[in-house]
């Protein structure tokens, strides 16, 4: 048979089948292809959305896809009056959020009395008519202030803050001081009750007031002020000069352990002030006995001065002092001290060198400064034998020094507690055992 004469008819159709197996394996792969991809992309845009939003979101929005794949993300309603600034700063928005939920706890206290008014009128020196005198000068004429009556108003504004539900308010002593003023309270929400002393520290810049109402207060959160750092953040609240309620302002603690002294306006009331906290939060007047507070909201300080003549420079007392005292007003009504009856004087170097001592620690027992006792009659160092010139060295065995003093000391022991205190007289040491003694307002 010829060979060339052979039917190629199954050779092609066979080539033609092999092509087309050829084609459909390649859009099946392409096909396969296409189908991974899309699950590889979905896969990772689920996983980067949700560990990396942020630079996925920003990836999206510069080419363009995030608006068309999320039209409706983002797209907030149109803000009323009614809504809240959401910051997306941590940092700010802690403050915000302090601001917003302390507020409602602190209050301005609105001090009113009655005043005497004057009025000028013009008098005769010399007597009126049926006086000698008045006769012979009866035109002399001279100006003077007259009572006339009196008239009930506002003498002064602080502030303070509720630690209880009951309505309880911690506030600075010398802005209550006043036994013939009457307090008046205004909650940050302008209700207006009427207030009434329930106890004065006798050591501490401290008083606690109680509203007049049977309503439920929100209380504060009392803070640790023995863990407080310089550099953390302090936001005080208050009442400032008497007519900006609720002031909120935020520096740092720049100090703590400071010794101040301290007195008010009219120079009236003026005391010591140990182991103050340093903040550069603004503190003005009408601030007294406002919070101070951290970023998480706690109270950890009563503003209680300012540095006059200074910028920036105010002090608190640490919350922990006042802690006691709140703990005992609720039990009891008062705030009570141990009361040891000296006057001294804390001694360092230049102590040691000025009244020739041979030490240069210790309390000094002294007279003050117009002359009053060093000693307190009937007090405990009265019945201890304790002397002027005495010099207290130590209390317990803890050592009294110019960080560490005295009153710091004797404020860790309760009324009625023994104590051991180790003196100097002379040039000699001896211990003297006593029991101490009650101090309250």
């Amino acid at each position: 048979m010829d060979i060339y004469n052979l039917p190629k008819f199954n050779f092609v159709r066979k080539n033609k089948n092999n092509r087309k197996i050829f084609k459909n394996r390649i859009l099946l792969g392409v096909i396969c292809l296409a189908v991974a991809t899309c699950i590889f992309i979905f896969s990772s845009s689920v996983v980067f959305l949700k560990y990396f939003p942020t630079e996925t979101k920003t990836f999206l929005q510069n080419i363009k896809i995030y608006e068309f794949l999320f039209p409706t993300i983002d797209k907030q309603p149109v803000s009323t009056v009614s809504d809240y600034y959401i910051s997306k700063i941590p940092y700010e928005q802690a403050i915000i959020d302090v601001a917003k939920n302390v507020s409602p706890s602190v209050v301005s206290i609105v001090i009113s009395k009655n005043l005497p008014v004057y009025e000028q009128e013009f008098i005769n020196p010399f007597g009126n008519d049926n006086d000698l005198f008045g006769n012979l000068f009866p035109d002399i004429q001279i100006p003077q202030q007259v009572q006339k009556g009196t008239k009930y108003q506002e003498v002064g504004a602080g502030s303070g803050f509720m630690v209880s539900a009951d309505g309880l308010v911690l506030t600075n002593k010398h802005v209550v001081l006043d036994k013939q003023a009457d307090y008046t309270v205004f909650t940050n929400d302008g209700k207006k009750y009427d207030a009434k002393v329930l106890a004065l520290d006798p050591v501490q810049d401290l008083a606690i007031i109680k509203i007049e109402s049977s309503e439920v207060f929100q209380p504060v959160i009392l803070g640790d002020s023995s863990s407080i750092q310089i550099g953390q953040t302090a936001i005080a609240i208050g009442n400032a000069l008497g007519q900006f309620s609720n002031t909120v302002s935020v520096g740092i603690v720049s100090g703590l352990g400071r010794t101040v002294s301290a007195s008010n306006q009219a120079g009236s009331f003026s005391e010591t002030l140990e182991g103050i906290i340093q903040t550069d939060a603004a503190i003005n007047s009408g601030n007294s006995g406002g919070p101070l507070l951290n970023l998480k909201g706690e109270v950890i300080g009563i503003n209680t001065a300012m540095a006059q003549g200074a910028e920036a420079i105010g002090f608190a007392i640490p919350i922990n002092v006042a802690k006691k005292g709140i703990e005992q007003v609720i039990k009891n009504n008062k705030i009570i001290y141990p009361f040891l009856g000296i006057r001294y004087v804390l001694i360092n170097t230049k102590i040691k060198q000025e009244y020739n001592l041979l030490v240069d620690y210790g309390a000094l027992v002294v007279k003050g400064d117009k002359g009053e006792p060093a000693v307190a009659l009937d007090s405990a160092a009265k019945k201890a034998g304790i002397k002027e010139k005495d010099i207290v060295l130590e209390v317990n065995g803890e050592k009294i020094t110019s960080n560490n003093s005295l009153a710091k000391i004797i404020q860790k022991y309760n009324p009625e507690d023994k104590v051991t205190l180790r003196i100097l007289r002379g040039d000699e040491e001896q211990d003297i055992e006593l029991t101490l003694g009650e101090r309250s307002s």
